[in-house]
């Protein structure tokens, strides 16, 4: 049976982030230093091509999307754009912190929490999945095998929360501006349990077979065998 791989890529750094600031709905470009960064990270290589490109709209994703894959044409989706933080906008946790008591909540992951004016968890997580299971659904129609998705941090994070072997949680799944994950869609699995198999880091550096990264992936793939089973690929 064919499988399918969906590769996550963070945006570069945009100004409001690079001062550790909340940035969702803001259409922020990528500042001078970001753009400079994402250059250096494809001369480097080790960003995977694809069949088909996938952005959010906001443009920060999309001057990312023709850094790194210049010759693509990227399909926009709406709903994997960064959560709508609403009157946090544009501020420091500090900042929120000493003036909303709630935020300590939203923190922990108070699904019914919502940034005043924003967009809850438990809506983010919900929107977000049901594009993911969108998305999975329109590559399998495709035929198309392999797939890039220039998103969000707090979109990956979710994704990777939901669906990933191996089991983690939300916060565990931070990764840099630029950088991402390599996930593998087996059918059999995704029908019976709604799992990937996170592979690869993105950029791919040169690994050896000891390499603890590949021992866990490994450790997790058997332990999805044990628990779902899995049927005979091609």
């Amino acid at each position: 049976m064919q499988s399918y791989v969906i590769h996550l890529i963070r945006h570069g750094v945009c100004k409001g982030s690079q001062e550790g600031r909340y940035v969702g709905r803001t259409d922020s470009p990528l500042s001078p230093e970001g753009r400079k960064k994402l250059e250096q990270l494809r001369r480097t290589g080790g960003y995977p091509k694809a069949q088909v490109y996938f952005t959010s709209p906001l443009l920060r994703c999309r001057q990312t999307l023709a850094i790194l894959y210049p010759e693509a044409k990227g399909e926009i989706w709406e709903d994997f754009r960064e959560c709508d933080f609403g009157a946090w906008e544009g501020k420091t946790a500090e900042e929120i912190a000493a003036e909303d008591s709630s935020f300590a909540s939203w923190m922990e992951g108070g699904a019914a929490v919502s940034p005043p004016g924003g967009e809850s968890s438990g809506a983010f997580m919900s929107r977000v999945c049901q594009s993911f299971e969108a998305l999975v659904t329109e590559l399998v129609k495709s035929g198309k095998r392999d797939a890039v998705l220039v998103t969000h941090g707090g979109v990956i994070m979710t994704i990777l929360a939901a669906y990933g072997l191996p089991q983690a949680g939300f916060y565990d799944w931070m990764t840099e501006s630029g950088s991402g994950y390599s996930l593998r869609i087996m059918p059999d699995l995704w029908m019976r349990a709604q799992k990937v198999e996170v592979f690869a880091q993105i950029p791919q550096a040169e690994q050896k077979e000891n390499d603890p990264e590949k021992i866990v992936i490994q450790l997790a793939r058997e332990a999805a065998e044990r628990a779902y089973g899995t049927g005979e690929q091609e």
